[in-house]
């Protein structure tokens, strides 16, 4: 089992949470079950998911989890384009997160790309 506290990935994908869940307590009410609900699913997915991946046996579930993990930080991505396209994000907010979410996307992209080649 692998310890996903030492990953960097992991460490980077939690700061994401934190600051989405704080951007999204400024959404309209409205949203509580649309677009916020939404992109903190995301963004918790992605290092939960990080997390069951470590707790794996098999080097192929780590790397499907490390996918997933992945898909969802995309996935968030876009959902933060949307929000601020629709008004709902600042761009305060939208300046701390995007470069943290591309670089979280490098870091855990080169984790996937390190395991793959072993």
């Amino acid at each position: 089992m692998r310890d996903h506290t030492k990953l960097r990935a992991f460490e980077m994908a939690d700061e994401v949470v934190v600051l989405v869940y704080q951007a999204t307590a400024r959404f309209p009410k409205e949203e509580i079950y649309g677009l916020t609900s939404q992109m903190r699913r995301a963004a918790v997915s992605v290092p939960s998911n990080i997390v069951e991946g470590c707790a794996r046996d098999s080097q192929a579930d780590y790397l499907r989890f490390l996918h997933m993990a992945f898909g969802s930080l995309r996935e968030l991505h876009y959902q933060i384009g949307l929000s601020k396209r629709l008004g709902f994000l600042c761009n305060q907010d939208a300046a701390l997160m995007e470069p943290k979410i591309i670089e979280t996307e490098k870091v855990l992209n080169g984790l996937i790309r390190a395991l793959r080649d072993e």
